[in-house]
């Protein structure tokens, strides 16, 4: 079942989301001070490729610097994807198919507006 929703993921939404997060990742890369920023955005366009089985948790050993880094990350370009996620999520809604797709998109937008600090597992 999750490969199936997994592909459907990918055509309907995924690609997108992720080809956002690449973009967001080569800026942020481009400028020497913004790599973990772009590395993050890099782990997360994986995630939105291929998002079900799998989970986002909390890593113990963030610090300080994961919250700072938080924080100019949600101005410059967080409140943007999760835009972007509400606005996909809402559209798969509006169609029974689409609803685990949507809910998947509403899964997404704590990631995307505080990535640091936050790392990806499979789930068993």
């Amino acid at each position: 079942m999750r490969t199936l929703l997994n592909i459907i993921w990918l055509v309907l939404c995924g690609f997108w989301m992720a080809v956002g997060y690449l973009i967001a990742g080569v800026i942020c890369c481009i400028l020497i001070v913004t790599i973990p920023f772009g590395l993050a955005s890099f782990r997360i366009a994986h995630y939105a490729l291929w998002p079900f089985g799998r989970t986002v948790v909390d890593r113990r050993d963030a610090g300080a610097a994961s919250c700072v880094g938080n924080v100019v990350w949600f101005v410059f370009a967080g409140w943007w994807l999760a835009i972007g996620h509400v606005v996909t999520g809402i559209a798969l809604c509006l169609t029974i198919v689409g609803i685990p797709l949507g809910i998947a998109n509403f899964k997404l937008i704590p990631v995307s507006l505080v990535p640091l600090g936050k790392e990806i597992v499979e789930i068993a």
